[in-house]
């Protein structure tokens, strides 16, 4: 079962860094605690949670974050959740690097609030969006919830927060999981 997956994923290379200053674990349950302290719903806590999972499948996921090149990690993990996830989970993680450019489009203020390996990363992912992409973007559906899924993705980087393990994730990632 996917479920199973993830967390073997987790044990396996949780630990690792990414640029940030926590490890993508401690990253992605922050993210998730962010999106259950907004009252998101379980679908956006899902997603916040596993938005980062393209990381683990990649053979050079930390290393090719830390050297600010682009590996699709969002593509890579939205697809690999496809198996078994639908898309109101698998949207938001496939659109959580739109996000930000669009943010860096549309409010001002947005990029100086980025931390310095999300902006090394902006730049390897397209830079902020034109007129024209964040338009298109406004369109897609599940935008909405990707721009909140970026936001908690965004705060769910403090080394000093300390969040609920993985395992109290199981039950909500196996209700969601398709059989």
């Amino acid at each position: 079962m996917i479920v199973d997956e993830i967390f073997a994923l987790f044990a396996a290379l949780g630990s690792g860094l990414y640029g940030e200053d926590v490890s993508l674990e401690r990253h992605m349950l922050q993210s998730a605690a962010m999106a259950r302290a907004l009252d998101a719903g379980d679908v956006l806590v899902a997603a916040a949670l596993l938005h980062d999972v393209g990381h683990f499948l990649h053979p050079e996921g930390a290393e090719a974050a830390l050297a600010g090149r682009d590996i699709a990690h969002e593509a890579l993990g939205a697809a690999w959740l496809s198996r078994g996830f639908g898309p109101e989970v698998t949207a938001p993680v496939a659109l959580h690097v739109a996000a930000k450019r669009y943010l860096c489009a549309v409010e001002p203020d947005y990029y100086a609030t980025l931390s310095d390996a999300s902006k090394l990363s902006l730049a390897a992912q397209g830079g902020a969006m034109d007129d024209g992409e964040a338009a298109a973007f406004e369109k897609r559906p599940g935008y909405a919830a990707a721009v909140l899924l970026r936001r908690c993705d965004d705060r769910g980087k403090d080394i000093g927060t300390e969040t609920a393990p993985l395992e109290g994730y199981r039950a909500l990632l196996t209700a969601l999981a398709r059989a």
